[in-house]
């Protein structure tokens, strides 16, 4: 189990929720939330993608409407051990879709 890293006063809405339980795997050593900018993008969702492998694990990106943050996750497995917790821990995948 992982821990998370909370330096800044600032995130996006959801995403500390969302990266506790990343956090939580047992190959997840350390979980950062960074810098957090402005973009031109509207996204009502909030999402997270991979965008850059470093040494020590991986880049995130979090965005939702048009706030982007920056992730840093320090961790020993593939990217696409990653990509499969992240879809498992997504918050807005749990939710019950309308009609179903």
């Amino acid at each position: 189990m992982g821990r998370l890293v909370q330096n800044h006063s600032t995130h996006i809405e959801g995403l500390i929720k969302w990266l506790k339980k990343i956090a939580a795997s047992e190959r997840v050593k350390t979980v950062t939330p960074a810098s957090l900018s402005k973009t031109n993008g509207r996204g009502q969702n909030l999402g997270l993608k991979i965008t850059v492998k470093t040494n020590e694990g991986y880049k995130l990106l979090a965005r939702k409407g048009k706030l982007v943050q920056e992730v840093f996750l320090v961790t020993s497995m593939d990217e696409s051990e990653l990509i499969e917790i992240i879809q498992r821990t997504n918050p807005m995948s749990s939710r019950k879709k309308k009609g179903c």
